[in-house]
């Protein structure tokens, strides 16, 4: 078998043998209305069938590996929302990597986005531990909470409309649920930027006519309610940006201090 599976002891596992499988985007759209909590829409994500090309991608991977891996177990399974269950910060990113994610579990972790996300982060306050390398290292969200638009790791790491699509009612029942205390969401890159909008209005929040441009720093104000909630853009921690000093330390601990400020 080239995934892990739900209720065979891996750390972390938010799914049991009994846990109900959405195989198409109709059962997806069902099984995320009838989330109750975040523990049961987590669960039910993490064991996702309902995109065959994706399905098909994130087995493969854990399947062939890579190199630097090939004595290790890979996850293979959707990455599902991860962190506090009742954030003031939420996180939102595209997709996990496919030997991130997709090998360790748990969305940013055991790549090197991840390294330099968790480490400002836990300077920042929001993380326990500086570093994340795989689900059960002891690595804690404190008042934050991460999520994907897609759960799956896509070839190329470009999904599909159509399964950008299958995924939106996970991403939406998510920010349903964790919405009470929510004060700050981040939009890690240009594409999660995009994903998250849409997803935040379906949710009940209210947003400008128009969507704004991304950039780093961009900075709107939405509200859920009577609750006032401010969206941060903030440029990926990719190879591609910190490699070339597009992204730097100082820039992603500015975000998530202006963050931790705005939530308090």
């Amino acid at each position: 078998m080239s995934f892990v599976p739900p209720g065979s002891g891996w750390p972390e596992d938010p799914a049991g043998p009994d846990t109900p499988v959405a195989r198409t985007p109709e059962e997806v759209a069902r099984l995320a209305a009838g989330s109750a909590t975040p523990a049961e829409l987590t669960a039910r994500e993490s064991v996702c069938r309902a995109c065959p090309r994706l399905v098909e991608w994130r087995e493969e991977v854990a399947r062939v590996r890579r190199r630097a891996f090939i004595d290790q177990t890979y996850w293979g399974r959707p990455v599902a929302g991860w962190g506090d269950e009742k954030p003031r910060i939420l996180i939102v990113g595209l997709a996990p990597a496919a030997h991130g994610g997709n090998r360790t579990g748990r969305i940013f972790t055991g790549d090197r986005s991840g390294d330099w996300l968790f480490a400002s982060l836990h300077r920042t306050g929001l993380a326990a531990l500086p570093t994340s390398t795989h689900a059960g290292d002891g690595q804690r969200l404190l008042g934050a909470r991460v999520v994907a638009a897609v759960r799956c790791a896509p070839p190329a790491n470009k999904p599909t409309v159509e399964e950008r699509a299958t995924c939106f009612p996970w991403l939406t029942r998510e920010l349903e649920l964790v919405a009470d205390p929510v004060r700050v969401i981040v939009a890690l890159g240009g594409y999660a930027w995009q994903a998250v909008w849409p997803a935040l209005r379906q949710a009940g929040y209210t947003l400008p006519r128009s969507r704004p441009p991304f950039g780093h720093g961009a900075e709107v104000e939405i509200s859920r309610g009577a609750t006032p909630v401010r969206l941060l853009g903030c440029y990926h921690p990719s190879q591609q940006n910190t490699f070339t000093g597009r992204v730097t330390e100082r820039m992603l601990d500015d975000i998530f201090t202006r963050a931790t400020t705005l939530s308090t």
